[in-house]
């Protein structure tokens, strides 16, 4: 027999539930998400080019790192049941970790092709030197005594993390976006009506994909920079950087003309 602590403990989510109903039916007419936006743009008949862009989290490059995971977690479960074929967790351990420093250098440094190929001469100059020494192999079994082990839940915790921080970042992309026409730019700033809408005469874009390696993921940034230097530019890191590019030059090069009420009109008739 239940008693009513625990009750109140089961229907806790119900509750919840029922109140996020209620929410969205109240303020759902309100809620002016970027989904809504592409669509009310899309069916404009003075728009026929727009854009719809959010800032992604930087976490987003760590995909990379996220799909290693996601691999190690299924070799290490296959490793931990001995099934099929046996697993050394030292080298899944090496191989993530290459992974994951490798991300790491995405994210924090900016790349251009000139230092990467710089990079790489250093790198190939120094396997010859170490060759030529005969201290290759003593350098590379150096790493095994770094002895990286971690099982198929810290693997799986490790993937959940960066997705959760994903997922927040498209979910507030959502509400925060900005919405690029050939007359104007809305500025989203909330999940309701708070906005601002920018004449094209007031501002300026700009695509930066310097950083090379964020390139070769898909990944660049849509910069805003307004007239009034009052203003702090908008920096906006995208995904499919290259369609997006082509899509903005192309809005960015036309001026699109409202039609009045009698001429929508007499094409309704037409």
């Amino acid at each position: 027999m239940w008693d009513w602590k625990r009750w109140l403990v089961f229907s806790i989510p119900f509750i919840v539930v029922i109140l996020g109903a209620i929410a969205w039916v109240l303020v759902r007419n309100t809620i002016r998400t970027r989904i809504r936006m592409a669509r009310q743009l899309r069916d404009d008949p003075d728009i026929n080019e727009w854009l719809v862009v959010f800032d992604w989290s930087r976490k987003i490059l760590y995909l990379p790192t996220v799909l290693m995971s996601l691999i190690a977690a299924g070799l290490m479960v296959l490793h931990e049941q001995d099934w099929l074929f046996p697993v050394n967790p030292r080298l899944v351990g090496g191989i993530w970790l290459g992974v994951f420093f490798i991300n790491f250098l995405i994210d924090e440094y900016e790349m251009n092709l000139k230092v990467l190929l710089i990079v790489l001469l250093v790198a190939v100059a120094m396997i010859l030197w170490l060759t030529y020494l005969e201290w290759l192999w003593s350098f590379v079994n150096s790493f095994r005594h770094l002895g990286i082990q971690i099982n198929s839940t810290g693997y799986l915790i490790i993937a959940l993390v960066f997705l959760m921080a994903i997922l927040v970042s498209w979910v507030k992309g959502l509400f925060y976006y900005a919405a690029i026409t050939p007359n104007y730019l809305n500025c989203q700033r909330g999940p309701t009506e708070t906005g601002e809408q920018v004449s094209r005469e007031d501002y300026n874009t700009r695509i930066d994909t310097g950083d090379f390696l964020e390139r070769v993921l898909g990944f660049g940034e849509i910069i805003v920079t307004f007239h009034d230097t009052r203003r702090p530019p908008l920096k906006l890191l995208v995904w499919g950087i290259g369609k997006k590019a082509k899509k903005l030059e192309a809005l960015r090069g036309i001026l699109a003309v409202e039609r009045s009420p009698k001429d929508q009109s007499e094409k309704a008739e037409a």
